[in-house]
Order: C-alpha cells, then structure tokens, then sequence
C-alpha cells in the first residue's frame, strides 16, 4: 500500500517523521518524537518512513530537508516542521493533528529580530570606519541581508514573491 493511501485509510490523525538512518539531527529528534507518540498514543499515530526507502513520498509532499515532521488530518497536511527542535517546538504538531486547527508559522522571535538587525546595523557601521571600498559594499550588502532576515516575514513584496514562486513549483509537480 502507498504512503497516501494508507494516509487516507487511517482512521486517526498522523504525525509522520521522515528521517534517514545516517542523518544525525533525525537521531536528536527521534527521542522526543518517541515520547510525544507516547504522550498522544491512542488518539495521534506516529508514522516513522526512512526517506531512503520513500523518495516518491518526499518528492510528493516537498520534502527538501530532513527531518521533516508533517501532522495530518482527514488525510490533509495541517502542520509541518524541518529541522531538529526540542519538545516545545514538535508538541504543537501533535496538538495541530489532534484539534485539526492549523499551525501558522509566527516567523522569528522578537529577540532574534532585534539581534538581527542589531548585526546588521552593526556590519553598515562597521562599513564606514574602513577606507577599502569594495570591502564597504560587500559589508553593506551583508547588513542588509542580515536586517532583512529580521523582517521578511512582515514585508508584503517578500510575501508576494515567495507565494508566486511556491504556487509556481506547485503547478510544476505531477498530480496523484
């Protein structure tokens, strides 16, 4: 049986962990992974698929790193995290399959932001006191982006592309 079938034949929600044996952030994650389909056994299934095994499911669901962990409902995506993260960060997932109600990402955290553009304004400074222009733009140009990474996620242009361009791989990928 394939994965999205046996997705829309399972009667509870899912939280599936896409992982690799030789991938070491996998390995981090798998104990709170572990402990939370204890903590929700019986109303949250935990699915464990090797994306060696799975390419076709990783490719289906654009999946491009790993670990990756989707919680599902009625067999539709609700919430999705990437990357190894501790019990607070993973819980809302399985909460997400449980209640059915969506994870919105809140995007960095106010004292990442004000570290962010801290640097930032900190490599424009820094621009300043050297005499090698070439030097000054590439610090220039590096606070930007720096600051940037601050509060893309409050600027309309940023949302719009990145909405185009994700909508643009959607309709290049081959229906199931």
């Amino acid at each position: 049986m394939d994965f999205n079938q046996r997705l829309r034949n399972n009667k509870r929600p899912v939280v599936v962990d896409f992982w690799a044996p030789w991938c070491m952030p996998c390995r981090a994650v798998s104990p709170v992974v572990e402990k939370l389909g204890k903590d929700y056994a019986g109303k949250v299934d935990v699915w464990k698929v090797n994306a060696d095994d799975e390419p076709e499911a990783l490719r289906a669901l654009h999946i491009y790193g790993i670990p990756t962990l989707i919680a599902f409902r009625d067999g539709q995506e609700i919430a999705r995290r990437t990357g190894a993260a501790p019990e607070s960060a993973l819980a809302p997932l399985f909460e997400a399959a449980l209640t059915g109600v969506k994870v919105t990402n809140k995007g960095p955290a106010l004292s990442d932001r004000l570290i962010r553009l801290g640097v930032g304004l900190a490599l424009i400074g820094l621009a300043f006191f050297i005499n090698i222009f070439a030097y000054q733009i590439v610090l220039v140009a590096l606070g930007g982006v720096i600051m940037f990474t601050g509060v893309y996620d409050r600027c309309p242009i940023y949302r719009a592309v990145s909405s185009y361009v994700k909508n643009l791989f959607k309709r290049d990928q081959p229906q199931q």
